[in-house]
Parts: structure tokens; C-alpha cells; sequence
């Protein structure tokens, strides 16, 4: 079976490290294309790849001949017209969060999907990859814990970049919170509420740093998330699982732990998202090339899960603003045949 043709837009810190992943780490792949609105980058990147080239115009990179898959890592307001791009030219596609923007958007794309008859989009919530998620939700679906009730989840950064806002810490940050949740519990969110604690003095002037979000499932599940993402230490993402007979925790960092003077002890924070994900990251990317070789397209969060990680955080900025528990409004999955 020949390789895939990908073409990757978007070129920035994702977009590059997306086509390092792809020429060097997944088999049965390579990249043809690369696109990026700062042209003289696509094409410094299409020069260290062989048989790569840059093609200035988006959605002229989608309808190449020499492209038979992409892959959105390009600014979220642009992904709405191009991941319909994507599906005018019956092409794979895997998408970076968000979706896209905002729900109507969302929705329509959903919607045109559907209007296919096949999957095409992929998201890319890569923590469903990752093996300690995988561990986790493997526990829950077996029985062992018995009935899940609460989910306690840490998500902190050492810094954001100074484009960075109160609404982007929804956004951004917790909507990875919001799928793993999806995807735990195999449950809609109904609502959410946006706490505002005492803002870090650390933080820039104007945002909201840190938030604490309260979520609720279909089925009643209590879901907390701290937000700090200005806290000038590490990276450091931690789920725990409260069940009825038992709880599990993730994202320790357990490695090395090193004793030294009297009374002290300690190990190594994770620095950074590469290197708490970069194996997720590799799992997703070999797992989609597999399945669009194959035919099947879709290995992961489908546009559906976009959408509704797109619902629960427009719901999650409304409440930011008002302090008080807003309602997901979604409509219903069953009334869009092959979502």
C-alpha cells in the first residue's frame, strides 16, 4: 500500500512539530505539502522534507492532487472553512481543537459531515491517546471501581502567550477537560460553572488566572477542574477518579525521586506539554494514517465531539462572565442521522 499524501496547514509550533512527527516517527506517511499564511516559513519547512513543497493558498493545498489527507493546525477562526474544504474534496482531516470557533460553525460542519454519509473529521483531543487516560478509562469500563461519581482534574501551565485571555483559559485549557470527560463517562455535559478564586498577582494584567470549573453530566457525575495556566513552575495535568469502590490518579510525573540533605526529598516536574504528550501525540498520528489507509478514515474524537467540546465552552465564557451555572444548550445527537 502506497503512502499517504498528507498536507499539513499551519506551520507554527504544533503545525512543525506535526510534520517532524510525520516524516520521521509514523509509518506509512509522508508529507507533500505545507501551507502556512507566512509564506516564507511554509516554504523554510518544505525545504527540509524530500518531495515536499509549499503552496501558498490554503485551500489550494486541500485540492492538490498530490494531497490525499491534511492535517488543521492553523488558527481556529480559519478552520471552519476549510475543514469544509476538506469534505467538498472528500478528503481526511485531522483537526486540531477547536472545531472551530463557536457552536453554529460547529454544527454546520457536523451537519454537512453527516450529509456525506461517511466520516471524514477528525478532532484532535490527543489525550484519548495517551496511555494513562487509556489506563484509566479501561478501569472504569470494567467494572472494577464500580459506579464512577466525581472527577477532581488539575490543569496547570508554567506561562500563556501574551495574546492569552480570560475566555482562551476556557477555551483552550479546559475544553481538554470537557472531552476527557466525554470521554470517560460517555456523557453529555449539562452544566457549568465558572468560579473566579483571588486572581495570581503573577498573572497578566486583565486575566482571570486561576478558575475553577464546575461541570455535571447527563447522569448526575461532578466533575471540578482547577485552570492555572500563569503558574511559572511546570506543566502538570492530573485526573483522579472517585468511584464507589475506589478511586484511581493519573498524571503524577512518579519518575526518579531523589533524597539529598536531611528532610528533603523530591523528583522532576514535567516542563512542558511535548514532553507529557509527545507519545500520545505519536499514538493519534500513527492510529489516523492507519485508519485513512485503510478506509475507515476516523480513529478517535469525531466532529460530533468537536462540537460539543465547542457547546460546553461557550456555555463555560457565559458563565465566566456571570459567575453562575449555565445550561449546555446542544441539540440532540439523534437528529442528525450519522453524527
Amino acid at each position: 500500500m502506497s503512502d499517504l499524501r498528507v498536507a499539513v496547514l499551519g506551520v507554527g509550533i504544533m503545525g512543525t512539530d506535526h510534520v517532524e512527527r510525520l516524516s520521521s516517527r509514523i509509518s506509512g506517511a509522508r508529507v507533500t505539502v505545507v501551507n502556512d499564511f507566512i509564506a516564507e516559513k511554509a516554504e523554510a519547512v518544505a525545504a527540509g522534507i524530500p518531495g515536499c513543497r509549499a503552496v501558498a493558498d490554503p485551500l489550494d493545498a486541500i485540492a492538490d492532487p498530490d494531497v490525499d489527507a491534511v492535517v488543521l493546525a492553523t488558527p481556529g477562526p480559519t478552520h471552519d472553512k476549510q475543514l469544509l474544504a476538506c469534505l467538498e474534496h472528500g478528503k481526511p482531516v485531522l483537526c486540531e481543537k477547536p472545531l472551530t470557533t463557536d457552536v453554529e460553525s460547529s454544527l454546520e460542519v457536523v451537519r454537512r459531515e453527516a450529509e456525506l454519509g461517511k466520516r471524514l473529521i477528525q478532532v484532535g483531543f490527543m489525550r484519548r491517546f495517551d496511555e494513562e487516560y487509556d489506563r484509566l478509562k479501561n478501569l472504569l469500563d470494567g467494572g472494577e471501581l464500580g459506579r464512577a461519581l466525581v472527577l477532581h482534574c488539575v490543569h496547570r501551565n508554567p506561562a500563556v502567550p501574551p495574546s492569552f485571555d480570560s475566555s482562551m483559559i476556557v477555551k483552550d485549557s479546559l475544553v481538554h477537560e470537557v472531552d476527557v470527560t466525554r470521554f470517560l463517562f460517555d456523557e453529555e455535559i449539562t452544566s457549568i460553572q465558572i468560579l473566579r478564586p483571588a486572581t495570581n498577582p503573577g498573572a497578566p494584567e486583565g486575566i482571570q488566572d486561576p478558575q475553577i470549573a464546575i461541570l455535571r453530566t447527563a447522569g448526575g457525575k461532578h466533575v471540578d477542574v482547577e485552570l492555572f495556566v500563569t503558574t511559572g513552575v511546570a506543566y502538570e495535568v492530573r485526573t483522579e477518579l472517585v468511584a464507589e469502590k475506589g478511586s484511581a490518579i493519573i498524571g503524577l510525573d512518579i519518575g526518579l525521586i531523589r533524597k539529598g540533605a536531611p528532610g528533603t526529598w523530591g523528583g522532576e516536574i514535567t516542563p512542558g506539554f511535548r514532553e507529557r504528550f509527545g507519545r500520545a501525540y505519536d499514538i493519534q498520528f500513527q492510529r489516523w494514517v492507519d485508519a485513512v489507509r485503510s478506509g475507515v478514515n476516523v480513529d478517535g474524537p469525531t466532529a460530533w465531539d468537536g462540537y460539543a467540546a465547542a457547546a460546553v465552552c461557550a456555555a463555560g465564557v457565559q458563565s465566566l462572565q456571570s459567575g453562575g451555572v449555565v445550561e449546555v444548550d446542544m441539540v440532540a445527537r439523534a437528529s442528525i442521522p450519522g453524527a
